[in-house]
């Protein structure tokens, strides 16, 4: 063809009807957006991510400053497109912020939005595995782990330990080995208590929550895990799914 000439097609406009996710990561995290794809990839519904900026070390300043952005970053996520649900991709932050100004935030700019972040999610989680007695594992330095801390007592759970990684990036987070999580977990003492929460979207466990399981006879409850089983409940999407721990086959 010597000359540009165009054919014109006609198209068949045709709506999807999975319900729609929105997920806010921090621009510093490795982690969440892989988990959300591995344990959804069969179900139906539709996944759209964006990222909100945040300057690493993990320390209460600097997760105030993250609540600014949450309007624009929400704005993002398919402008002017209708989302089902939010979820706010930090748990630590979550705390420091307040999930009520997340919602608030969030809901400025997508009003019809269900929201929800991994902390709400992990005391739905306990509510829903009937667990008050719990131990707790972070990678987090002590500033933020005593938050975390003081929120879980503050929702009626009962600590029987506290064991920390102590780090203060997400890009050292995301590179701590499955083995180092299973020789933390193996130095815990898991005899009194009813399910383990390990906090942290960076945090990669939810290959082996199944293995950790079944290897220290407990119930594991993890960020990622939670906000993920959250964001179905929420949407009425009851399929089980297999090979990411007990809450997602109860």
């Amino acid at each position: 063809m010597d000359n540009f000439e165009q054919n014109y097609l006609k198209p068949v406009i045709k709506q999807t009807t999975n319900p729609r996710v929105g997920v806010i990561t921090l621009s510093t995290d490795f982690t969440i957006e892989q988990d959300f794809r591995k344990i959804c990839h069969d179900l139906p519904l539709d996944i759209f991510f964006n990222r909100i900026p945040f300057i690493n070390p993990l320390n209460y300043e600097n997760y105030l400053k993250m609540a600014e952005h949450i309007p624009e970053v929400t704005s993002q996520i398919l402008p002017g497109q209708k989302i089902d649900i939010i979820a706010y991709g930090c748990t630590s932050g979550t705390i420091a912020i307040g999930e009520k100004n997340i919602l608030t935030q969030v809901q400025q700019s997508k009003p019809e939005a269900k929201v929800t972040t991994p902390i709400t999610a992990a005391i739905s989680a306990f509510k829903e595995m009937k667990i008050k007695n719990i131990a707790v594992l972070t990678p987090y330095p002590k500033d933020v782990n005593l938050t975390v801390f003081n929120y879980l007592k503050k929702n009626n759970l009962n600590i029987d330990s506290f064991s920390s990684f102590n780090l203060n990036y997400d890009s050292e987070i995301a590179k701590v080995s499955h083995e180092s999580i299973i020789d933390g977990i193996h130095n815990i003492n898991l005899e009194k208590i009813e399910g383990l929460f390990v906090s942290c979207t960076a945090l990669k466990i939810v290959d082996i929550i199944d293995e950790v399981e079944k290897k220290f006879n407990t119930t594991v409850i993890s960020s990622n895990q939670a906000i993920i089983w959250h964001c179905l409940k929420l949407l009425d999407i009851n399929t089980k799914v297999l090979g990411y721990g007990k809450l997602f086959e109860n």
